[in-house]
Formats: structure tokens, sequence, C-alpha cells
């Protein structure tokens, strides 16, 4: 399995800009992917925010299983503020809304009663492709926030008003280095690290390996296998799709593809890839 390592210019500039900007923020969004809550937390994001409140969003909730109803209590459970959300739903904004008032509360009163109603703000951060741009549309009721399904689509900041609050987009950042490449590989089936850096062979097959053995039935339904080496579904897979080159041989390339973007767009069912024991070490 090749290393994986993802840390772009673009991020080092980004992580300055969000430096910079924390100080006239009231608290902070961070965007983490249901389906790897662990995975997606960036501790060096956490070191930006210094004081400043955070409100945790479990972002694809209707793609993971129900292990993210456990994920939210542990890190309540840890004193931090945390809800589950698909920010597609339009019904999901009263969820956030309602998340977000009760994170400023507090500080809110004590401006009214001081006589004056402060329009409040927060940064929205996390790693690429868990959704923040698409919770600020939620949020701002229009598509005022650009966003993509794949890493890397918000580059510069920008600030967007929504009722009574601003939010400020910033673009994903990976940690400078990846010190569990177990994460980083979860982050690679989920389309947090750019494609064009990966091995998709072996991210392919880990991920067709990672699937027999915790969600088979997963596997079964959508194709039909549950079992044999990566290489023998994945050469299934290719056989039942036609995905064949002239000469009979398998389009391995199209494959891979297909199964990724498979588990990205939920086709391969609800799945967890973290585990409950990897917040072990974590401080939310």
């Amino acid at each position: 399995m090749k290393h994986i390592q993802w840390f772009p210019g673009h991020m080092t500039k980004a992580m300055r800009m969000m430096e910079d900007s924390v100080g006239v923020c009231d608290g902070i969004i961070y965007v983490l992917d249901a389906r790897c809550p662990v995975s997606s937390y960036n501790k060096n994001l956490k070191k930006t925010f210094a004081s400043r409140p955070v409100l945790y969003v479990l972002n694809k909730c209707d793609l993971a299983d129900a292990a993210t109803d456990e994920f939210v209590k542990l890190i309540r459970s840890r004193g931090a503020a945390c809800i589950k959300l698909n920010a597609v739903n339009a019904n999901s904004r009263r969820d956030i809304t309602g998340a977000i008032a009760s994170l400023i509360a507090h500080k809110q009163q004590k401006n009214l009663a001081k006589g004056y109603n402060k329009i409040f703000r927060f940064m929205v951060c996390g790693v690429p492709n868990t959704g923040k741009s698409t919770l600020i549309n939620l949020l701002s009721r229009e598509k005022r926030a650009v966003t993509g399904d794949k890493a890397g689509v918000t580059r510069g900041k920008q600030w967007i008003r929504c009722d009574g609050f601003e939010l400020l987009d910033t673009p994903g950042t990976t940690p400078p280095a990846f010190e569990n490449q177990t994460f980083a590989l979860r982050l690679a089936f989920a389309g947090s690290i750019n494609d064009d850096i990966l091995d998709l062979d072996d991210v392919s097959l880990a991920l067709l390996d990672f699937m027999a053995a915790e969600y088979p039935e997963n596997l079964k339904k959508r194709y039909g296998i549950s079992t044999g080496t990566p290489l023998e579904m994945l050469e299934d897979i290719c056989r039942r799709r036609a995905f064949i080159l002239r000469g009979g041989e398998y389009d391995y390339e199209r494959g891979e593809r297909a199964v990724l973007d498979d588990f990205r767009k939920g086709r391969l069912g609800a799945v967890t890839l973290d585990k409950l024991s990897d917040c072990d070490g974590i401080e939310f």
C-alpha cells in the first residue's frame, strides 16, 4: 500500500487564513463525515480554535449507519456540542440553527442585557469534502458557497450572511502529515483526498476488503458478491458490469472508479468506517 500524503500549498495558506480570522469569530462549526468522524477530525484545526466554542456536525449521516448516534453520544459525553445532519435535506435546517443558537445562547443573553444585539460570526471548517459548503447553502437558504463531489473545491475564504449570523466558509484542510495511515485510507474511501495523488488500485481493493469483512450483505445486494479476494471481487464486478477491454482483459480502472463512486454516493448502503475505539486519545 502506497503511503498516503496530501497537503498542497493552498492548505498552508488556508491554515494561516483561519488563524488570522478566528479572532473575529464567536464560534466554530466543525464539519465531520459521519462515516468516519474520527478519521475526518484534524487536530491541527482544533489548535486554531483557541477558546472558541465548537459545534461538531456529523454530516452525511444518511450515508452512515446507526453507529452515528453512538459517536454523537460519545462526543457530547466529553463536553462538546454535537449533532448529526444531512445537509442535503432542507428539513435539517432547523436542527443546525437550533444547535447554533444553543452554542451562543449564554453570550447572546449577556449582550442583550447590555442593550445591544450583535451579529454572531462562525467559522465553518473541516477536512475536504465533508459538506461544509453544502451546510452553508442550507443555512443561507440559497446556493452561496461552491460545492462539489471532489476534494479541494473551496480555495479561498468568503463570508456569507444568514438569518441573524454570518458564516466564514474555509477551504478543507488535512493534517500536514497523516500519522495514522488507516485514517488516511478511510478519508481516501470517502473522497476527502484528491484521487489524482492516490493509487486507486490499492484504495479500491482495500475498500472491497473492508466491505467484505464488515458489510458483506451490502456487497451482495449491490454486486451479487460477498466473498473472494479483493482482486477476485473486482474482476467479478468488471465481468458483471461488462467492464471489458479489447482482447477480453478487464478494465480494472473503470471497475475501481465504479466501486469508489458507489461507496461515496451511498449505493453500497449505509456504512460507518470508524469504530468508537478510534476516539481514544482524541480531544474533542
